[in-house]
Protein backbone atom coordinates (compact mmCIF):
# COMPACT_ATOMS: atom_id res chain seq x y z
CA UNK A 1 0.00 0.00 0.00
CA UNK A 2 1.37 3.40 -1.02
CA UNK A 3 0.66 6.31 1.34
CA UNK A 4 1.26 10.04 1.20
CA UNK A 5 1.61 11.51 4.70
CA UNK A 6 1.43 15.18 5.70
CA UNK A 7 2.10 16.00 9.36
CA UNK A 8 1.73 19.66 10.31
CA UNK A 9 2.54 21.09 13.75
CA UNK A 10 2.01 24.76 14.58
CA UNK A 11 2.88 26.72 17.73
CA UNK A 12 1.50 30.21 18.33
CA UNK A 13 3.27 31.98 21.18
CA UNK A 14 2.00 34.50 23.70
CA UNK A 15 5.12 36.64 23.30
CA UNK A 16 7.94 36.97 20.79
CA UNK A 17 10.45 34.13 20.63
CA UNK A 18 14.01 35.32 20.13
CA UNK A 19 15.40 32.02 18.89
CA UNK A 20 14.76 28.28 19.06
CA UNK A 21 16.63 25.05 18.47
CA UNK A 22 14.63 21.92 17.67
CA UNK A 23 14.77 18.26 16.68
CA UNK A 24 11.99 16.49 14.77
CA UNK A 25 11.28 12.77 14.40
CA UNK A 26 8.75 13.18 11.59
CA UNK A 27 10.30 11.35 8.63
CA UNK A 28 9.44 7.62 8.32
CA UNK A 29 12.32 5.17 8.51
CA UNK A 30 12.81 2.09 6.37
CA UNK A 31 11.86 -1.22 7.99
CA UNK A 32 11.32 -4.81 6.88
CA UNK A 33 7.69 -3.97 6.07
CA UNK A 34 7.93 -0.44 4.73
CA UNK A 35 10.08 1.74 2.47
CA UNK A 36 10.13 5.53 2.64
CA UNK A 37 10.37 6.68 -0.96
CA UNK A 38 10.44 10.42 -0.29
CA UNK A 39 10.46 12.72 2.75
CA UNK A 40 11.13 16.36 3.53
CA UNK A 41 10.56 18.83 6.36
CA UNK A 42 9.46 22.43 5.78
CA UNK A 43 9.87 25.02 8.55
CA UNK A 44 8.36 28.50 8.87
CA UNK A 45 9.94 30.94 9.64
CA UNK A 46 12.86 29.84 7.52
CA UNK A 47 15.61 28.34 9.71
CA UNK A 48 19.23 29.44 9.56
CA UNK A 49 20.24 25.78 9.67
CA UNK A 50 18.44 22.52 8.87
CA UNK A 51 20.25 19.19 8.85
CA UNK A 52 19.36 15.51 8.95
CA UNK A 53 21.16 12.68 10.72
CA UNK A 54 20.56 9.19 12.11
CA UNK A 55 20.27 8.77 15.85
CA UNK A 56 21.51 5.88 18.02
CA UNK A 57 18.51 3.73 17.04
CA UNK A 58 18.83 4.48 13.33
CA UNK A 59 15.90 6.92 13.24
CA UNK A 60 15.90 9.90 10.89
CA UNK A 61 16.28 13.11 12.90
CA UNK A 62 15.89 16.63 11.54
CA UNK A 63 17.71 19.44 13.41
CA UNK A 64 16.82 23.08 12.78
CA UNK A 65 17.43 26.47 14.33
CA UNK A 66 15.61 29.80 14.00
CA UNK A 67 17.58 32.79 15.26
CA UNK A 68 15.27 35.68 14.39
CA UNK A 69 12.25 36.94 16.37
CA UNK A 70 8.98 35.12 15.67
CA UNK A 71 5.51 34.65 17.17
CA UNK A 72 4.72 31.30 15.56
CA UNK A 73 6.44 28.13 14.40
CA UNK A 74 5.06 25.75 11.79
CA UNK A 75 6.73 22.45 10.88
CA UNK A 76 5.37 20.37 8.01
CA UNK A 77 6.69 16.91 7.23
CA UNK A 78 5.71 15.33 3.91
CA UNK A 79 6.50 11.76 2.98
CA UNK A 80 5.66 9.00 0.53
CA UNK A 81 5.76 5.51 2.06
CA UNK A 82 5.24 2.03 0.63
CA UNK A 83 3.87 -0.28 3.35
CA UNK A 84 3.54 -4.00 2.77
CA UNK A 85 0.52 -6.02 3.89
CA UNK A 86 0.54 -7.79 7.25
CA UNK A 87 -1.19 -7.97 10.60
CA UNK A 88 -4.85 -7.93 11.57
CA UNK A 89 -7.11 -7.82 14.61
CA UNK A 90 -7.60 -11.57 14.47
CA UNK A 91 -4.02 -12.70 13.88
CA UNK A 92 -3.30 -16.04 15.55
CA UNK A 93 0.20 -16.38 16.99
CA UNK A 94 0.12 -19.77 18.72
CA UNK A 95 3.50 -20.82 17.34
CA UNK A 96 7.21 -20.16 17.66
CA UNK A 97 9.40 -19.80 20.72
CA UNK A 98 7.83 -20.33 24.12
CA UNK A 99 8.24 -17.74 26.86
CA UNK A 100 10.83 -19.94 28.57
CA UNK A 101 12.79 -20.35 25.34
CA UNK A 102 12.82 -16.60 24.69
CA UNK A 103 14.10 -15.89 28.21
CA UNK A 104 16.82 -18.50 27.84
CA UNK A 105 18.00 -17.21 24.48
CA UNK A 106 17.97 -13.58 25.60
CA UNK A 107 20.37 -14.62 28.36
CA UNK A 108 22.58 -17.05 26.45
CA UNK A 109 22.49 -16.03 22.78
CA UNK A 110 25.57 -14.06 21.70
CA UNK A 111 24.18 -13.18 18.25
CA UNK A 112 24.30 -9.53 17.22
CA UNK A 113 20.54 -8.96 17.00
CA UNK A 114 19.92 -10.47 20.42
CA UNK A 115 22.75 -8.50 22.01
CA UNK A 116 21.28 -5.28 20.60
CA UNK A 117 17.80 -6.24 21.80
CA UNK A 118 18.93 -6.70 25.41
CA UNK A 119 18.99 -2.97 26.09
CA UNK A 120 15.21 -2.99 25.55
CA UNK A 121 14.82 -5.29 28.56
CA UNK A 122 16.10 -2.54 30.87
CA UNK A 123 13.95 0.19 32.45
CA UNK A 124 13.79 3.56 30.70
CA UNK A 125 12.87 7.09 31.85
CA UNK A 126 9.12 6.82 31.15
CA UNK A 127 8.65 3.07 31.69
CA UNK A 128 9.16 1.97 35.26
CA UNK A 129 8.84 -1.48 36.79
CA UNK A 130 6.81 -2.30 39.89
CA UNK A 131 5.06 -5.08 41.75
CA UNK A 132 1.67 -4.07 40.36
CA UNK A 133 3.02 -4.22 36.81
CA UNK A 134 4.48 -7.69 37.38
CA UNK A 135 1.24 -8.87 38.99
CA UNK A 136 -0.77 -7.73 35.97
CA UNK A 137 1.65 -9.18 33.42
CA UNK A 138 2.48 -12.48 35.10
CA UNK A 139 -0.61 -14.53 34.15
CA UNK A 140 -0.04 -13.95 30.43
CA UNK A 141 3.51 -15.30 30.30
CA UNK A 142 3.37 -18.96 31.31
CA UNK A 143 6.68 -20.68 30.63
CA UNK A 144 5.30 -23.13 28.04
CA UNK A 145 3.08 -20.63 26.23
CA UNK A 146 4.20 -19.34 22.81
CA UNK A 147 5.72 -15.94 23.49
CA UNK A 148 3.92 -14.12 20.67
CA UNK A 149 0.61 -15.59 21.79
CA UNK A 150 1.24 -14.23 25.28
CA UNK A 151 1.97 -10.75 23.92
CA UNK A 152 -1.14 -10.92 21.73
CA UNK A 153 -3.25 -11.77 24.79
CA UNK A 154 -1.72 -8.87 26.73
CA UNK A 155 -2.53 -6.54 23.82
CA UNK A 156 -6.13 -7.72 23.76
CA UNK A 157 -6.47 -7.35 27.53
CA UNK A 158 -5.33 -3.72 27.48
CA UNK A 159 -7.76 -3.00 24.64
CA UNK A 160 -10.68 -4.58 26.50
CA UNK A 161 -9.99 -3.39 30.05
CA UNK A 162 -8.75 0.16 29.49
CA UNK A 163 -10.67 3.21 28.30
CA UNK A 164 -9.32 5.65 25.72
CA UNK A 165 -9.42 9.03 27.47
CA UNK A 166 -7.63 12.09 26.06
CA UNK A 167 -8.25 14.08 29.25
CA UNK A 168 -6.55 11.69 31.66
CA UNK A 169 -2.83 11.84 30.97
CA UNK A 170 0.12 13.76 29.58
CA UNK A 171 3.61 12.72 28.49
CA UNK A 172 4.79 12.41 32.10
CA UNK A 173 1.94 10.28 33.51
CA UNK A 174 3.48 7.23 35.27
CA UNK A 175 2.61 3.77 33.97
CA UNK A 176 1.41 2.83 37.44
CA UNK A 177 -1.32 5.47 37.29
CA UNK A 178 -2.45 4.25 33.88
CA UNK A 179 -2.74 0.73 35.29
CA UNK A 180 -4.54 1.90 38.42
CA UNK A 181 -7.14 4.02 36.63
CA UNK A 182 -7.49 1.81 33.54
CA UNK A 183 -7.46 4.72 31.10
CA UNK A 184 -5.15 6.72 28.85
CA UNK A 185 -4.20 7.23 25.21
CA UNK A 186 -2.09 5.29 22.71
CA UNK A 187 1.18 6.47 24.24
CA UNK A 188 0.06 5.29 27.70
CA UNK A 189 -1.08 1.90 26.44
CA UNK A 190 2.19 1.38 24.58
CA UNK A 191 4.16 2.31 27.70
CA UNK A 192 2.06 -0.03 29.84
CA UNK A 193 2.53 -2.94 27.46
CA UNK A 194 6.28 -2.31 27.33
CA UNK A 195 6.44 -2.18 31.14
CA UNK A 196 4.58 -5.50 31.37
CA UNK A 197 6.80 -7.24 28.82
CA UNK A 198 10.03 -5.93 30.36
CA UNK A 199 8.89 -6.82 33.88
CA UNK A 200 8.87 -10.46 32.77
CA UNK A 201 12.43 -10.19 31.42
CA UNK A 202 11.63 -9.75 27.72
CA UNK A 203 12.68 -7.03 25.25
CA UNK A 204 10.16 -4.41 24.12
CA UNK A 205 10.49 -1.06 22.38
CA UNK A 206 8.27 1.96 21.73
CA UNK A 207 7.16 2.63 18.15
CA UNK A 208 6.03 6.06 16.94
CA UNK A 209 4.29 6.68 13.66
CA UNK A 210 0.99 7.25 11.90
CA UNK A 211 -2.28 5.38 11.61
CA UNK A 212 -4.56 5.66 8.62
CA UNK A 213 -8.19 6.14 9.65
CA UNK A 214 -11.18 5.46 7.42
CA UNK A 215 -14.48 7.42 7.57
CA UNK A 216 -17.84 5.73 8.14
CA UNK A 217 -19.42 4.31 4.97
CA UNK A 218 -20.94 7.03 2.81
CA UNK A 219 -18.95 9.88 4.37
CA UNK A 220 -15.96 11.77 3.05
CA UNK A 221 -12.72 11.69 4.93
CA UNK A 222 -11.99 14.95 6.78
CA UNK A 223 -8.72 16.75 6.15
CA UNK A 224 -6.43 16.36 9.17
CA UNK A 225 -8.50 13.53 10.64
CA UNK A 226 -5.68 10.98 10.74
CA UNK A 227 -3.38 10.76 13.72
CA UNK A 228 0.12 10.36 14.95
CA UNK A 229 0.10 7.10 16.84
CA UNK A 230 2.12 4.88 19.17
CA UNK A 231 2.37 1.13 19.63
CA UNK A 232 5.07 -1.33 20.72
CA UNK A 233 7.24 -4.16 19.44
CA UNK A 234 8.71 -7.24 21.09
CA UNK A 235 11.76 -9.32 20.23
CA UNK A 236 11.91 -13.10 19.91
CA UNK A 237 15.44 -14.45 19.23
CA UNK A 238 15.69 -16.11 15.85
CA UNK A 239 12.26 -14.79 14.85
CA UNK A 240 12.77 -11.01 14.98
CA UNK A 241 10.67 -8.05 16.08
CA UNK A 242 6.86 -8.10 16.07
CA UNK A 243 4.63 -5.02 16.43
CA UNK A 244 1.39 -4.85 18.43
CA UNK A 245 -1.17 -2.05 18.80
CA UNK A 246 -3.04 -2.26 22.15
CA UNK A 247 -5.12 0.85 21.39
CA UNK A 248 -6.81 -0.94 18.49
CA UNK A 249 -6.29 -4.60 19.44
CA UNK A 250 -4.17 -5.31 16.39
CA UNK A 251 -0.96 -6.78 15.14
CA UNK A 252 0.44 -3.75 13.32
CA UNK A 253 -0.38 -3.93 9.62
CA UNK A 254 -0.38 -1.85 6.46
CA UNK A 255 -2.28 1.02 8.13
CA UNK A 256 0.58 1.49 10.62
CA UNK A 257 3.38 3.69 9.27
CA UNK A 258 6.55 3.68 11.37
CA UNK A 259 8.39 6.94 11.94
CA UNK A 260 10.83 5.99 14.70
CA UNK A 261 11.44 3.64 17.60
CA UNK A 262 13.24 3.85 20.94
CA UNK A 263 13.02 2.87 24.58
CA UNK A 264 9.96 5.05 25.19
CA UNK A 265 8.29 8.29 24.05
CA UNK A 266 11.15 10.44 25.33
CA UNK A 267 13.49 8.97 22.70
CA UNK A 268 11.22 9.72 19.73
CA UNK A 269 8.93 12.68 20.52
CA UNK A 270 7.81 14.04 17.12
CA UNK A 271 9.01 17.57 17.88
CA UNK A 272 10.94 18.98 20.80
CA UNK A 273 13.38 21.78 21.43
CA UNK A 274 14.51 24.84 23.37
CA UNK A 275 12.69 28.16 23.01
CA UNK A 276 14.04 31.49 24.23
CA UNK A 277 11.06 33.72 25.05
CA UNK A 278 7.47 33.08 24.01
CA UNK A 279 5.80 33.80 27.35
CA UNK A 280 4.18 31.28 29.66
CA UNK A 281 1.49 30.06 27.29
CA UNK A 282 1.29 28.87 23.73
CA UNK A 283 -1.28 27.35 21.41
CA UNK A 284 -0.50 24.03 19.75
CA UNK A 285 -2.29 22.68 16.67
CA UNK A 286 -1.47 19.35 15.02
CA UNK A 287 -2.99 17.82 11.90
CA UNK A 288 -2.12 14.59 10.11
CA UNK A 289 -3.29 13.44 6.70
CA UNK A 290 -2.62 9.90 5.52
CA UNK A 291 -3.92 9.28 2.01
CA UNK A 292 -3.63 6.28 -0.28
CA UNK A 293 -1.90 6.98 -3.57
Amino acid sequence: MLYRVTHRTRYDYEEIVGQCHNVAFMMPRNTLRQTCLQADVLVEPQPVALTERRDYFGNRVCHFAIEGPHRSLEVTARSLVDVREGGSAGSQLDFGNTCAQVLGMLTEDRGGDTLLAREFVLPSPLVEDGAEIRDYAGPFFAADRPFLSAVRALTQSIFQEFRYDTTFSDVSTPVGEVLEHRRGVCQDFAHLAIACVRSMGFAARYVSGYLETLPPPGREKLVGSDASHAWFAVYSPGEGWFEFDPTNDQVAGHQHIVTAWGRDYADVAPLRGVVFGGGEKHRLRVSVDVSRV
